[in-house]
């Protein structure tokens, strides 16, 4: 399944881009996170407790973060798995300045779910995805202006 988006955060680029490879601040504003301990570089092992329809478990993985242009673009890998199934992802992260000293985000990837949480996110994924995503922008854009 493919995920594409774009968002607007209120806030310069170079702000916005230490926050979205911030380790702390991608585990106070990813929700669902319980754990992310830094296992090298750029790489972190996770916790997770997701629920996508009637299907709700906690998932434990890795990501990492790959090809950091800063302050433009990145590539992130997600992979978890759980009582519930299994997620694998990867996507590309682009910041740009916008207007008034914003900044444009525009992300596309490719997520692959398994087991029992695939036969019901195969209807719901793309919506849960998007609300996630929104979620976490708008935390990050919370933690940069202080509001």
């Amino acid at each position: 399944m493919k995920i594409t988006g774009k968002h607007t955060i209120n806030a310069p680029r170079d702000q916005v881009w230490g926050r979205l490879i911030d380790p702390d601040s991608i585990a106070a504003c990813l929700p669902g996170v319980e754990t992310l301990d830094k296992v090298g570089d750029d790489e972190y092992s996770m916790a997770m407790n997701i629920g996508i329809g009637m299907v709700k478990g906690t998932y434990t993985g890795k990501v990492r973060l790959s090809n950091m242009n800063e302050p433009t673009d990145y590539q992130m890998y997600v992979e978890g798995s759980g009582r519930p199934g299994f997620i694998k992802g990867t996507g590309t992260v682009r910041l740009a300045d916008g207007e008034n000293s914003t900044t444009d985000i525009e992300y596309n990837g490719d997520v692959e779910v398994g087991g029992p949480v695939g036969a019901v996110a195969q209807r719901m994924l793309g919506g849960v995805a998007n609300r996630m995503v929104g979620q976490f922008f708008g935390c990050v854009e919370s933690k940069i202006t202080g509001e």
